[in-house]
């Protein structure tokens, strides 16, 4: 390829080479190799998704920071979790060093522009960002299923507490709504035998008291209201850039299961709530899923199936996926074939088991003459990457290995004062701080039971009518109140709700989620 003739253009950089189509506002310099030929990621075939991959170590966060800021002044927004909590620092401009301009003009910058992203923090806990929430219904029963870790017999009463939940109109929203339809059901579990089949009390009671672990394990402050929308996810600010929303995960990664969950779920939310656009000049949203392999491990084959559904047709909707992952072999084929953009940094072979990773790691670059691709990849700095990514017509370049550009925002993260600023200055300040409970399942059954109680309870004789009172007889057991007799029906965890409507939605056939009222 020619020489690199850099300029800016809008704030985003743009290269033009003499031996290819000059690329357009909306195409992303991922690098440059040695020889001066750039990589780049095409705006056109961004929701084609990608892979960055790589040992620890080897600049995996530094490639994803450069794509989600190139991304995000393209007026693009970005999800990302944190999980180490360095990349809080994209919301906050680089500090200009000998390095980074030096790797700007190894790239062919012309100069190094330093540069922030509009950045909104979020957090599972509520504890570095804005609380994250979702309703009971939304999650569905696959996978709070697996978020459970249920047996075959407690998933099969799961999906049938979602299904007499549908019929009865019983709003399930926070954990303690679904605990209350739980014990409702098996105490009438008699009269829904003929509609619903049997099922045992100890199955219901075993499902009960994961959910109240669940309650403990974080699960009262994440599921409840108000619940997080995705048009929250597709903003831009008001220069037109795309806001990067982090989520810290640096306490969630110790659930990877928890992790997991949350990161499917929100992937089905983006499918099932967004409109077909097919093939823009840009994505809607990219999406960075770190510590991807997280998402299969120990998943049933039924789930990889769902999942592989997703990243398949989620492209349409103008959604970019992009996996991060030590080795390109921690995710399945069905869905490593769909990932059409790569990035792979280095890997280390010292034993034999990692030689055969670095040749299967290989063989899913497609080749370049005169590129030993599996030696070049035990070879690889820090930094430095093997690149393919689509062109303008779909088709996989061949691998270069290049160096990845220097990002124009901080490597490392923000200081706690620096982001309690963010916070406070956040477009969704006050939006998600506080929960809100309203009448649910939960509420619903509370008062049927205090109907109840009040017409077994015979009204008061008039004073005069009154018979004179008897000895208290030894031992005698007073009546039930209220709530004693709704804590029969439910055990209750802590939690919010509002009510939901739980018709089904487009993907409750995919992940059988459940869609609020809007």
């Amino acid at each position: 390829m020619g020489r690199l003739l850099p300029e800016l253009h809008h704030g985003a950089t743009k290269v033009e080479d003499a031996a290819m189509n000059e690329p357009s506002a909306f195409d992303f310099l991922a690098g440059a190799s040695a020889e001066g030929s750039a990589v780049w990621l095409r705006g056109r075939m961004a929701n084609r998704h990608g892979l960055i991959a790589g040992a620890t170590g080897t600049g995996k966060t530094v490639t994803l920071q450069v794509l989600a800021e190139q991304f995000s002044r393209a007026g693009v927004p970005v999800f990302t979790a944190d999980v180490k909590g360095d990349l809080s620092g994209i919301g906050m401009p680089a500090e200009p060093n000998e390095k980074l301009t030096a790797r700007a003009a190894a790239v062919g910058l012309p100069q190094f522009h330093a540069q922030g992203c509009p950045v909104v923090f979020w957090d599972l806990d509520g504890e570095r960002g804005h609380p994250v929430r979702t309703t009971v219904s939304e999650m569905g029963p696959l996978l709070l299923g697996r978020l459970l870790e249920l047996t075959d017999a407690q998933s099969d009463l799961l999906q049938l507490i979602f299904k007499i939940a549908d019929d009865r109109g019983l709003l399930l929203v926070d954990l303690k709504d679904l605990s209350a339809v739980c014990g409702w059901a098996a105490d009438n579990a008699a009269s829904l035998r003929d509609t619903y089949g049997g099922f045992s009390s100890q199955t219901v009671g075993a499902l009960q008291r994961k959910l109240v672990v669940l309650g403990d394990q974080g699960g009262s402050t994440f599921f409840g209201e108000p619940a997080l929308t995705i048009d929250v996810l597709m903003r831009t600010d008001r220069h037109g850039e795309g806001i990067v929303h982090v989520l810290d995960a640096r306490t969630l990664i110790s659930n990877p299961r928890r992790y997991a969950t949350f990161m499917l779920w929100l992937l089905s939310e983006l499918f099932e709530d967004l409109d077909e656009v097919g093939d823009a000049e840009k994505p809607r949203l990219v999406f960075f899923f770190d510590e991807a392999h997280l998402l299969f491990q120990d998943a049933p084959e039924s789930l990889v199936r769902k999942i592989e559904q997703v990243v398949r047709l989620v492209r349409s909707k103008g959604v970019g996926i992009y996996f991060v992952t030590q080795n390109p072999l921690d995710l399945p084929d069905s869905v490593l074939g769909q990932l059409g953009n790569r990035f792979q940094h280095a890997l280390r072979a010292f034993s034999v088991r990692d030689q055969k990773a670095v040749r299967a790691a290989a063989e899913t670059f497609p080749l370049r003459e005169g590129l030993d691709i599996g030696t070049a990849i035990t070879e690889l700095g820090v930094g430095e990457t093997l690149a393919s990514c689509l062109d303008e017509k779909g088709r996989p370049t061949p691998t270069e290995r290049i160096m990845v550009a220097p990002p124009s925002s901080r490597i490392g993260p923000m200081t706690d004062a620096e982001r309690r600023e963010r916070l406070a200055t956040s477009p969704f300040a006050g939006v998600y701080d506080r929960a809100v409970d309203r009448e649910s399942a939960y509420e619903t059954l509370k008062r049927s039971v205090e109907k109840r109680v009040e017409s077994e309870t015979p009204p008061p004789l008039p004073k005069e009518s009154r018979p004179a009172p008897v000895p208290k007889a030894p031992a005698a057991r007073r009546s039930d109140t209220v709530w004693e007799a709704l804590g029969k029906s439910v055990m209750r965890s802590a939690g919010s709700s509002l009510g939901r409507e739980l018709t089904r939605g487009l993907l409750g056939g995919i992940l059988g989620t459940t869609k609020r009222r809007r």
